[in-house]
This record gives structure tokens, sequence and C-alpha cells, in this order.
């Protein structure tokens, strides 16, 4: 007698699909991490920042009247903590590993990026942090994201 039991089924269908064979993951599975926890952190350094303008308008460098767009602190605290909630919430969306997920990625970190390059000669050092982790999580969505799917 011969034993099927170790033998692969080749050609069976289960539940009516046909078996795929999943391909294994590469490196740039952590870029996509990457650019998912480093979203959250720039969500809650947004926030930090926000909070920072609402109650103390003396810790910038410079005046309302010397920022790039002349608006009060208290308007640039509500925009950082409103835009730090929608980056840290794009970056925890990056986990399901969808497409639209690191679409609205790149999306979010653009505005991230422009917004702390309006904000640049408030803050100059933390703002130009904040740029190139933006940068970073953009070349980091745009470049072989399809496989977190499979991780």
């Amino acid at each position: 007698m011969t034993d099927t039991s170790s033998s692969p089924d080749v050609g069976s269908r289960s539940s009516g699909q046909a078996h795929r064979p999943r391909s294994e993951p590469t490196g740039w599975v952590g870029w996509i991490v990457f650019a998912a926890v480093m979203m959250i952190m720039v969500g809650v350094l947004h926030v930090i920042e926000g909070f920072v303008a609402l109650f103390k308008h003396e810790y910038y460098v410079v005046g309302q009247n010397g920022l790039l767009i002349s608006v009060n602190y208290t308007a640039w605290g509500w925009v950082h903590i409103i835009a730090g909630i929608i980056v840290a919430a794009a970056g925890a969306g990056l986990f399901s590993g969808r497409m639209w997920a690191r679409v609205i990625g790149v999306i979010v970190a653009v505005v991230s990026l422009l917004l702390n390059f309006s904000f640049l000669s408030a803050y100059p050092v933390w703002s130009a942090i904040m740029i190139t982790i933006d940068v970073l999580i953009i070349y980091a969505l745009t470049v072989h994201g399809r496989e977190i799917q499979d991780f």
C-alpha cells in the first residue's frame, strides 16, 4: 500500500479557490512598518508641538509676525493637534497593508511636511527633523509596499 498522507495535494482545491503559493516577504516590509511607526510618532510630536503653541507662545524663536503664514500661535496649536491626530491615525491604518492606507499615508506625510515647512521659522531644529522624517516616510511608502499584505 502507498502512504499518501505525506504527499502534497497536487491539483486539489479547497473551498473552490485555487491554491496560490504565498511569497516570502522581503526586507522591504520593514520599511512599511517603519513608516507606520514613524507616522504615529510624528503624529504624537505634532500634538506636543500643538500644545506648546497653545500654552507657551514665548517658547518659539519668532513672534507671530515672523511666521511664513502669519496667524497667532493658538491657531497654529490647533492645526498641529488636528494634523497630529490625522497623521497618527493614518500611521495606524498602514498596518492593514492596504493600498488606500499607503495612498493616504503619502498624502498625509506631504501635508505634514508642508505644515512643518511653514512652521520652520518658529522652531527650526524641530521642524527640520520632522521634515526629514516625513521624507523618509514618503520614501518608505512608495517602495515595495505591496508586500506587507503577505506579512
